[in-house]
Order: C-alpha cells, then sequence, then structure tokens
C-alpha cells in the first residue's frame, strides 16, 4: 500500500505528464527554429506554457508549493539526491557511453543549481524583503 493519499499520487502523477510534456514541447521548439520554422516553434513554445500552467495548478494543489526558505529547501535537497544517488545509479546501467557523458554533463549542470539554490537560500535567509533580480544566463541548449 501506499504511504501517500490517492489523490496526491494523482496529482503527482499529472504533474510528471504535463511538466514533461512542457519539457519535450520546448525541445520541439528549438528544433523547429533550428529549422527555420520560427512559427511553427512560436506554436510549440505556446502549448509548453500551456503545460507548464497545468503542471502548477497541480503542484499546487498537491500543497508543494510553500514558498520562500521551504521550497528552497526541498529543491536543495532534490538537487542532492539527483546527484548524489540518481544519476550514478543511471551511469551505472547506461550501457552507452554517450549516455553516460550526458548523464555526467547533468550532474555538473545540477551541482551549479545546487550552489544557486544554497546562494538563494542565504540570500532569502539575510534579507528583510525580496532577494536580488537574477542575471541573464546563456543556457544549455538555447537557440
Amino acid at each position: 500500500m501506499s504511504r501517500i493519499p490517492r489523490i496526491q499520487e494523482h496529482l503527482k502523477t499529472g504533474f510528471i505528464s504535463e511538466a514533461a510534456s512542457a519539457a519535450k514541447f520546448r525541445a520541439y521548439a528549438a528544433r523547429a527554429r533550428h529549422d527555420g520554422h520560427t512559427n511553427l516553434a512560436a506554436h510549440w513554445e505556446r502549448l509548453a506554457a500551456e503545460k507548464d500552467e497545468l503542471a502548477r495548478l497541480q503542484l499546487e494543489a498537491a500543497g508543494k508549493v510553500r514558498g520562500g526558505v521551504t521550497d528552497i529547501a526541498a529543491e536543495i535537497a532534490e538537487e542532492r539526491y539527483e546527484n548524489e544517488v540518481l544519476y550514478p545509479k543511471l551511469i551505472q546501467s547506461a550501457g552507452s557511453d554517450e549516455v553516460v557523458g550526458i548523464f555526467q554533463q547533468v550532474i555538473e549542470a545540477q551541482k551549479d543549481h545546487q550552489r544557486r539554490l544554497e546562494e538563494l537560500r542565504q540570500a532569502l535567509g539575510s534579507s528583510e524583503g525580496d532577494v536580488a533580480e537574477p542575471v541573464e544566463m546563456a543556457h544549455a541548449g538555447s537557440a
């Protein structure tokens, strides 16, 4: 028997499905843009944004959006788990040097995410209001 209520399982499943679809749609948009199909890319991006909204609704309904330091701490723990447990396990059974390389690239990016989340937690904890505005960064895979 599951340790979490069925409704929570359903919301988690729905969230994962919508979030994964949104990520796929953004990948399709990037490919369409690469292929010179800017209008098709715009359609994919709009659909991705709609999927993001559906995922957000389910995440909030599940009580997983609590705000501030609580959300940051939860995501630091998630990044740590992915870096120390999930991706090392996946690397062990990847069976392909190319896939291992991708997972290692993901781990390196995740380490940066974890560092940035730690900085956010510290900044939020030492501020009397909001944290500083983010600096625009080039993301891997962006066009």
